[in-house]
């Protein structure tokens, strides 16, 4: 081998390795930007991973506060959710019954298809979850009048 292949060779390994530790993104627990919640007051969030607004691989973390309630509602896409801390209580319907969801523990995952509508709630203490799925964001209402952005 020459000398200049093997400087091109090394060239072309480093600036590989740069790059592939430019697209790797480290978000840590303490550096999250938390921030209100756009759609429910009192709900705190962190966008770890991605853009909401956009076609992409969305990781974000909600914080719910102590006996809190999401109405029955529908999003556009799947999304799998784990329960990081606090309970958590999750069912499938379109009307808000939490005699037919459960309560979910720290550890807890879930996967949640498409347009199939649900509704969430917390008990006595805060909960946060960590929700991942394919944007762009959104959410409907099963009742429009439970709508808080029209509230």
């Amino acid at each position: 081998m020459t000398k200049s292949f093997v400087a091109a060779a090394t060239l072309i390994a480093l600036a590989s390795s740069a790059l592939a530790q430019d697209a790797m993104k480290v978000v840590k627990p303490d550096a999250l930007p938390w921030t209100e919640h756009p759609v429910f007051k009192g709900v705190q969030t962190a966008i770890l991973i991605g853009d909401p607004g956009k076609a992409e691989t969305i990781v974000q973390r909600v914080k719910f506060p102590p006996n809190y309630k999401v109405p029955p509602h529908t999003h556009p896409y799947a999304e799998v959710v784990t329960v990081m801390s606090g309970s958590f209580g999750n069912a499938m319907g379109e009307k808000f019954d939490p005699s037919k969801g459960e309560i979910l523990k720290q550890g807890s995952v879930f996967a949640l298809p498409a347009k199939h509508p649900h509704y969430v709630w917390t008990t006595n203490e805060e909960a946060m979850v960590q929700i991942v799925f394919t944007g762009p964001g959104g959410i409907e209402f099963i009742d429009p009048a439970d709508d808080p952005r029209k509230k």
